[in-house]
């Protein structure tokens, strides 16, 4: 059953040389109770068509097509997440709060699934109303 969704930062830490180790250590063992968001997906691929040519670009990509795609569920940016973006984003641009747009599409994935936010940044998304977030390397 999953039950986190995983932030682009998460996965990043993970692909390090030297992980941090409670991430690591988190992420191994929730690796089957854990989705992307679309958006996420995204954002893997992009750095990865940016990086040159290199032993880095191809362990990143071996990663996403042979680790990740396979095993990891990734969610779409639906009709109800922009629902919800659209309502948070209205509240949060009042009150002088407007989150990156992204952030946005990532919080209202994880809000309408029902599922906890993993990031390592939760400055990104702790203005987000009723969204509950953990940072695994804490």
């Amino acid at each position: 059953m999953i039950k986190y969704l995983v932030d682009t930062n998460v996965v990043s830490e993970i692909l390090r040389q030297t992980p941090n180790q409670k991430v690591h250590a988190r992420y191994t063992e929730y690796i089957k109770e854990i989705a992307l968001p679309a958006v996420g997906w995204h954002e893997m691929w992009y750095g990865v068509q940016k990086l040159v040519p290199s032993q880095r670009r191809t362990l990143v990509q071996d990663y996403l097509e042979q680790t990740l795609s396979p095993s990891v569920p990734i969610l779409a940016y639906d009709a109800r997440a922009a629902e919800w973006h659209a309502a948070e984003r209205a509240r949060l641009s009042k009150i002088g709060r407007t989150p990156p747009y992204a952030d946005g599409q990532i919080a209202a994935i994880a809000f309408v699934n029902g599922l906890v936010l993993v990031t390592l940044n939760i400055a990104d998304y702790k203005y987000f109303k009723d969204l509950e977030i953990q940072d695994w390397s804490k």
